[in-house]
C-alpha cells in the first residue's frame, strides 16, 4: 500500500515579497563597495584606500569578493519560495534554514553594530556627507535578518503542512 504526499503549498505572496526583498537589501553596499574598488570617491582619501584597505592591490579582489558572496547568500531565501527548486530532503533543509536564518539574525546583527559604531570606521571617513551615504547604503543591511527569519518560518510552516497526514 502505497501513501500519496501531499504536494507542498506555494509560498504566500508576502514570503515571496520578502525573498525578492532580502535580495534587494544586498545591492546597495554591495554597488558601494564595488565604487570604492573601482577607485570612486566614496569618503575615504587615496592614503586610506592604499594604506587600510590595501586598494588598488589585494583589496580589489577583497572587496569584489565580498560584494559578490554578499549577493549569492542574498539570493538564497529566493530558493525557499521557488515552486521549481525541490531539495531532496525539505525537513531537513528546513531545520538547516531555521538554524541559518538564527545565525544570521545574530551574526549579522552584531557585525553591523560593531562596524556602525567602532570609531575607528568612523575617522576614515573624509566628511559627514560620506557618513551619511555610508549609512544610508549599509542601513537596509539590517532588515535582513527579520526578513531571512519570516522566510524560513514560511518554508517550515508548509513543509510542516505536507508532513501531517
Amino acid at each position: 500500500m502505497t501513501t500519496a504526499i501531499a504536494p507542498i503549498p506555494a509560498a504566500p505572496v508576502w514570503a515571496r515579497r520578502a525573498a525578492h526583498a532580502i535580495a534587494l537589501c544586498a545591492v546597495p553596499s554591495g554597488l558601494w563597495r564595488i565604487a570604492m574598488a573601482s577607485g570612486v570617491n566614496v569618503g575615504y582619501s587615496d592614503q586610506v584606500l592604499r594604506d587600510v584597505f590595501d586598494i588598488p592591490g589585494w583589496g580589489v579582489a577583497y572587496v569584489v569578493g565580498l560584494s559578490v558572496f554578499t549577493e549569492l547568500a542574498a539570493l538564497f531565501p529566493l530558493l525557499l519560495v521557488s515552486d521549481r527548486w525541490r531539495p531532496l530532503r525539505p525537513r531537513t533543509l528546513a531545520a538547516l534554514a531555521w538554524m541559518t536564518a538564527s545565525a544570521v539574525l545574530v551574526l549579522v546583527t552584531l557585525w553591523q553594530l560593531v562596524v556602525a559604531f567602532t570609531v575607528e570606521s568612523r575617522t576614515y571617513m573624509s566628511s559627514g556627507t560620506a557618513q551619511t551615504v555610508w549609512g544610508f547604503t549599509f542601513a537596509p543591511l539590517f532588515a535582513i535578518p527579520v526578513l531571512m527569519t519570516a522566510v524560513t518560518w514560511s518554508y517550515a510552516k508548509r513543509h510542516r503542512a505536507r508532513a501531517r497526514p
